[in-house]
This record gives C-alpha cells, sequence and structure tokens, in this order.
C-alpha cells in the first residue's frame, strides 16, 4: 500500500534521488530517466481519455495500461536481488502475453498499411501517437540502463539490474499504442507518409507509388 502523506520533501535538490529500495542514485542515471518516461508516456495516455470520440472498449484497455506502467516504472525502479525479503513487483509474462492479445485483436480490424502514418488525425490518435514516441524512448533509455547495470540480480559490490520483461514490455506497448492509434482515427482521417521522391512524381513509376499510398480518391 502506497501512503503519500507529503509531496515535497527536499531530499533530491542535489540531482540525487532514491531508488524502490532505498539505494541513492543520481537522477540523471538512467534508470530514474527510463521510470521518467514512462510516468510522462502515461500522463499523455490520461490526455488521450479526455478525447471525447475515444472509443468505450480502447479507453478501458488505456486505463489498463495506465496501471501497468506504475507496474513498469516500479519495476524499473526496484534493482534485482536473488532472494529478496518480500517479493517486489515485477512484470511478468502475462503482461506481454496480453499486450499481444490485444495487438492481434485490433490489427486484425485494420486496412493494410502501405507507407508510414504521420501523427494526427482526430485528438485521441494523436495523442497515442506522442505516447507511442514517449514509450519507445523509455524503451531505449531502459536499453541504456540494462548496459549500465545488466540484467541480472545484484552481487557483492555491484547494484542489482533490470529486469528484462519490464523493458520488452515497453517495446510491445508501444506496438499497442501504434494499432490503438489507428483503430481510434476517424474515418478518412489516417495520413500516410508520402516520401520526398513521391511527392512531386517525376515520373510514370513515382505517380503510381504516390497513388498507392495516398488512394486514388485523395489524388
Amino acid at each position: 500500500m502506497v501512503n503519500l502523506t507529503r509531496i515535497y520533501t527536499r531530499t533530491g535538490d542535489a540531482g540525487s534521488t532514491r531508488l524502490a529500495d532505498l539505494s541513492e542514485v543520481s537522477k540523471t542515471d538512467p534508470r530514474v530517466q527510463a521510470y521518467g518516461h514512462i510516468d510522462e508516456a502515461n500522463s499523455i495516455i490520461g490526455l488521450a481519455l479526455t478525447a471525447p470520440e475515444l472509443p468505450a472498449d480502447i479507453a478501458s484497455i488505456l486505463g489498463h495500461l495506465q496501471n501497468e506502467l506504475f507496474d513498469c516504472g516500479t519495476d524499473l525502479a526496484t534493482p534485482l536481488v536473488a532472494d529478496p525479503d518480500v517479493t517486489p513487483l515485477r512484470v511478468e509474462q502475462d503482461y506481454l502475453d496480453r499486450l499481444e492479445a490485444w495487438c492481434d485483436q485490433y490489427s486484425a480490424e485494420l486496412p493494410e498499411l502501405k507507407s508510414f502514418v504521420l501523427p494526427g488525425g482526430g485528438a485521441a490518435t494523436a495523442w497515442l501517437q506522442l505516447a507511442r514516441a514517449v514509450v519507445r524512448r523509455a524503451e531505449r533509455t531502459a536499453w541504456a540502463a540494462a548496459a549500465v547495470h545488466g540484467t541480472q540480480p545484484a552481487t557483492e559490490g555491484r547494484a542489482g539490474g533490470v529486469n528484462p520483461l519490464a523493458v520488452t514490455y515497453l517495446n510491445r506497448l508501444s506496438d499497442l499504442l501504434f494499432i490503438l492509434a489507428r483503430a481510434c482515427a476517424p474515418d478518412g482521417t489516417e495520413v500516410l507518409w508520402v516520401p520526398g521522391k513521391d511527392r512531386q512524381p517525376p515520373d510514370t513509376a513515382a505517380a503510381r507509388a504516390r497513388a498507392r499510398i495516398i488512394g486514388e480518391d485523395q489524388r
């Protein structure tokens, strides 16, 4: 149970903070950076939840994901130890299985992509694309933390590493957010990237490529 009796503590004024195991680290530690990015992504998902066009089923999933992001941040803030006195909160395989099932469910209903999607469309779509990008950043930073701290339990003279499943969770989550962003896009609002060579077609082949990407009815 979490009890927040005081929001400001002054303990981080010198540029350090404490992890979940109370070990002191720099605020620039990639582990701290990673769960900071997770907090940012969670806040953006909160913005997506305010969009009036957001379907109820996707809103329910996003609410679930917000809780899991706290789980993931807590995991990254808790260095691995071999035999903990108290079992810590960890991202486990069922978290990933759930994300992959949602990915399969919602991607099956989407039109085939012929190019990359440009962020935009409705408000929910735009916010979820932004959340996806921040989760990708969190994933990269979590791997940077793994490069520094490893992925193994603590040993004498070395702090515990990062749970690889927590980092993999971020990878799958970014995929799911991309798919949900597409699923939220109002009909006809999804815009695809047209490469520079095709935006002003220099020849017939390039013109055909442009038409294939944007669709005949959008030329």
